[in-house]
């Protein structure tokens, strides 16, 4: 799609009179497909396209992309209506958001923007040193991407841009899957990052997701602490998570487990460039397999981190989601040396900190133990969370210390 230089070019979308402006005045970026007026004319526009969104007196409050596909219909992108949605315009939210990492952190290693927290709906960027990989998850995203990439190029200075148009956000907009390297040279093979004094290997190409997990880098950190001189089980480690970081911090040993066998070759990778290979092993297969197998065989751990994939990622899956948490803890507390230290994570944003506590903590207690909460830990500050926005925080990590 072309950049829209002509406001009065723009079409106009309004709220039916009993939608609630206010909560957009105050901040709030989503319209939803039942709060819209969507006469012919709006259902005809395309998807991605820029419009001006008025209130139900035809106020205006600012510049939208609309998609009438989506049940998300609008996504407040400017409050200014007049706002042109160029090269320029990106480059302005991009320079803000990297001012923020570049004040957090002395590595060009973490997520640069976090969608609307960061003003660009829709949009994640994570940034491995001179490689950037792009998740246009957004219809309008996907229209503007050649002046996004051309911004990010221009502020960042990074050599290779790849857009990993891939997962479940892009169906919900009816955009296709799509990898492909969008600017420079493709890498040439794992990208190694280093963070909380390991070495990871990130697989920006054919990894999951963008190929790295940066937002647990703060929970990975205060795990290392718990984990000093003792025997370590991380499930659903991914390339090492909690892992490496353990090893790094002094733990004896790590077993890192999960159902992917090319994640956890990049797993020893990482642990073999961190000079802590002997000391690190894998084992493959389903997470609830082996967690059930490891108790039957009487393993003991002094800790046990559990990080799996989101299994409430929206409001329908909510219970059988709280289910799944429950089941993780109640079969993860067993392993739990006397004394130590079981931490449970969660990144399903359907399940608030209260629910997912309370999950872990029946699933505890059904596990035969008992326990204090020593932490809660939530994303790093490279995932800034937009206070109107619920979905934008969405990990949570409990620390618990289980009694004999």
């Amino acid at each position: 799609m072309d950049d829209i230089t002509e406001p009065r070019r723009i079409p106009t979308v309004r709220l039916k009179p009993r939608a609630e402006a206010r909560a957009i005045r105050h901040g709030f970026p989503w319209v939803y497909a039942d709060e819209l007026v969507t006469d012919r004319r709006t259902q005809g526009l395309a998807p991605g396209t820029l419009a001006v969104l008025e209130d139900g007196e035809r106020r205006p409050l600012g510049l939208v992309t609309v998609n009438p596909k989506s049940k998300i219909i609008a996504r407040m992108l400017d409050r200014d209506p007049e706002a042109v949605v160029d090269e320029d315009w990106f480059a302005a939210r991009l320079s803000r958001a990297l001012a923020l990492r570049e004040r957090l952190f002395d590595a060009p290693f973490y997520r640069l923007v976090h969608a609307e927290a960061d003003g660009l709906p829709g949009v994640v960027i994570d940034r491995f040193g001179a490689v950037a990989v792009v998740q246009p998850n957004a219809a309008w995203a996907e229209a503007h991407l050649p002046a996004l990439v051309a911004a990010l190029v221009a502020v960042t200075g990074v050599a290779t841009v790849v857009k990993n148009g891939q997962g479940r956000a892009r169906g919900l907009e009816g955009l296709a899957e799509e990898m492909a390297v969008v600017h420079g040279p493709a890498p040439e093979g794992p990208v190694a990052v280093a963070m909380n004094g390991a070495t990871y290997m990130a697989d920006v190409m054919g990894g999951q997701k963008t190929g790295l997990f940066f937002d647990q880098r703060p929970n990975h950190a205060f795990a290392a602490r718990l984990a000093r001189g003792g025997r370590v089980l991380d499930v659903f480690s991914h390339v090492g998570g909690f892992a490496l970081a353990a090893l790094a911090g002094g733990a004896e040993r790590a077993l890192a487990v999960d159902a992917s066998a090319a994640a956890l070759e990049l797993a020893k990778a990482g642990a073999g460039a961190s000079g802590m290979g002997e000391r690190f092993s894998t084992r493959q297969g389903d997470a609830f397999e082996v967690l059930e197998a490891l108790g039957a065989e009487g393993a003991r751990f002094d800790l046990v981190i559990c990080d799996p994939p989101a299994f409430a990622p929206a409001k329908p899956a909510l219970e059988a989601g709280l289910r799944a948490y429950e089941r993780i803890a109640r079969l993860a507390a067993p392993l739990v040396a006397p004394g130590g230290y079981l931490v449970l994570c969660s990144c399903s944003h359907a399940a608030d900190l209260q629910a997912f506590r309370n999950a872990s903590a029946r699933g505890i207690g059904r596990g035969g133990r008992r326990g204090q909460i020593i932490h809660t830990g939530f994303a790093g500050p490279d995932h800034p969370v937009l206070p109107q926005l619920a979905e934008s925080s969405y990990l949570k990590a409990l620390a618990f210390r289980l009694d004999g």
